[in-house]
């Protein structure tokens, strides 16, 4: 697409070469691998991406994966515990492995059958364009899978894209908290900032007192860590001797599409989603109201962490939510409606294969951390084992997660990627009562606010999950909203 293309040429530019520079951060290697007619370049850059820290190089990450595991491990015993995942999952909502491994098992068993039915709808699209003896290789899934879904729902990030100009995108997930919260948000250009891309901005509570200062971080560059994320530079605390309450600054950091010399930042749909995930962790530290900072905010048990963040992405899909912001940058045309019924049609195609994929990597994770004895085997071979039965395209043998898996072991996931998935069925069942009593209802998002979001980690999370929706959450919800179950 244009899009992928001028900003394939910006980069060349930036870079100062002649043509056009792909790279392997998302917002370019996704567009790649979904667009790219060249199967031989698109399997190039997917082994590029796949083989990260593997190759005979300083950048090597093997032995430091094997390291990693096993110091953990050793860190778990000299405390009494058989191995690292009993010990983190002290303070977690899943208290311990067999928890862990009943909600992966859960989710294996319901979401199996339809990734594999969504893998040969895919492979038999494929098959009709290149011969009946073609396998679907990793390199090919998204782009046939782009293929069908624009067979099936005639939708396309390529036809979103001019309906989420980035500052229209801004405004309506702000205009939401508003909606739902009563909070504003006031740009201060006179906050300091690290980076000229940077925002920051105040944030009013519903009767006028300052709650927080905001910051946004949108584009990629140069030195800039991909993905996305949310943190707090400073937490929020009651003073016990005065009573201030302290409030925090908190931040969220994206990469996403750039505006390049002809249009302004145009965002995919999953922009538009990990915009409201991220932003549903900042709310979750900007209404934090707790005596202590180490327990404000987002300092919860991570399996619940996400709850919030993921909350959020139910309203990506709500016509009454979009109908807010979801204007063509051009023509100021309010995004059609059969565009948006597209939308929600298609909001779970290849829902069953994205699942597994995620349960895949809780497997994988759970594999390093649930061992009891050292581990000086082949890492490629072990992860390949590890989460076998969640693979549902076929294996390669040079490609390694667990060498670039900084979730697991770089960041606070050790042990605890299933939160992702653990938090979906808590999110799902939670949007299910706001489905019930309508979206935008005050009473039910006060009720969210003052008991999840307000609480930090000051009670135990199901405590606060059922003050809040009146019993623990079950798997229903999530089947029902993925279309595996009526």
């Amino acid at each position: 697409p244009e899009s992928a293309v001028e900003a394939a040429a910006e980069t060349a530019g930036e870079k100062g070469v002649e043509g056009w520079v792909f790279t392997l951060q998302a917002p370019s290697y996704g567009p790649f691998l979904t667009y790219a007619d060249s199967r031989d370049l698109r399997r190039e850059l997917y082994m590029a991406y796949n083989t990260k820290c593997t190759h005979d190089n300083a950048s090597n990450n093997l032995e430091i994966v094997k390291k990693l595991a096993n110091v953990r491990m050793e860190i778990a015993q000299l405390l009494g515990y058989d191995n690292f995942a009993e010990y983190n999952l002290q303070e977690r909502m899943a208290q311990n492995s067999e928890s862990v491994y009943k909600l992966l098992d859960q989710l294996l068993e319901a979401y199996t059958p339809t990734a594999k039915q969504e893998y040969a709808e895919v492979q038999a699209l494929a098959r009709q364009a290149e011969g009946e003896d073609f396998v679907l290789m990793p390199w090919d899934w998204a782009y046939y899978s782009h293929k069908l879904k624009d067979r099936k729902f005639n939708i396309d990030d390529e036809l979103l894209r001019p309906y989420f100009e980035l500052n229209n995108v801004k405004q309506g997930v702000f205009g939401l908290a508003t909606r739902l919260y009563g909070i504003t948000f006031k740009k201060n250009p006179d906050i300091p900032v690290y980076h000229k891309d940077v925002d920051a901005y105040e944030v009013f509570d519903k009767d006028g007192k300052f709650l927080a200062v905001f910051y946004t971080d949108f584009h990629p560059r140069a030195g800039k860590r991909s993905g996305a994320w949310m943190t707090s530079y400073k937490e929020q605390w009651i003073d016990e001797k005065t009573g201030e309450n302290s409030r925090p600054h908190i931040s969220i950091v994206m990469n996403f599409t750039k505006p390049t010399q002809d249009k302004p930042a145009l965002l995919t749909f999953g922009e538009v989603e990990t915009f409201l995930h991220e932003f549903g962790h900042s709310l979750h530290g900007m209404f934090a109201n707790t005596t202590y900072g180490s327990l404000s905010g987002t300092n919860v048990y991570w399996d619940f962490v996400e709850l919030p963040s993921q909350f959020m992405e139910n309203f990506a899909i709500e016509k009454e939510f979009l109908h807010t912001f979801a204007r063509h940058y051009q023509t100021g045309e309010l995004i059609p409606d059969e565009l948006v019924q597209r939308i929600v049609d298609s909001s779970n195609f290849n829902a069953a294969y994205a699942c597994l994929r995620q349960v895949s990597f809780g497997l994988l994770d759970m594999a390093w951390y649930t061992r009891n004895t050292p581990f000086e085997g082949d890492v490629k071979a072990y992860e390949k084992k590890a989460w076998e039965k969640a693979q549902i395209l076929p294996s390669v043998a040079e490609a390694c997660m667990s060498t670039q898996f900084s979730h697991i072991f770089a960041g606070g996931y050790s042990a605890g990627y299933y939160s992702y998935k653990w938090a979906e069925v808590l999110d799902a069942d939670a949007f299910s009562l706001f489905k019930q009593t309508g979206i935008f209802n005050p009473e039910t998002a006060a009720s969210f606010r003052e008991n999840i979001l307000s609480k930090g980690g000051t009670e135990h999370p199901m405590t606060l999950y059922k003050r809040f929706r009146g019993q623990e959450p079950t798997i229903d919800a999530l089947l029902i909203r993925n279309g595996i179950k009526k």
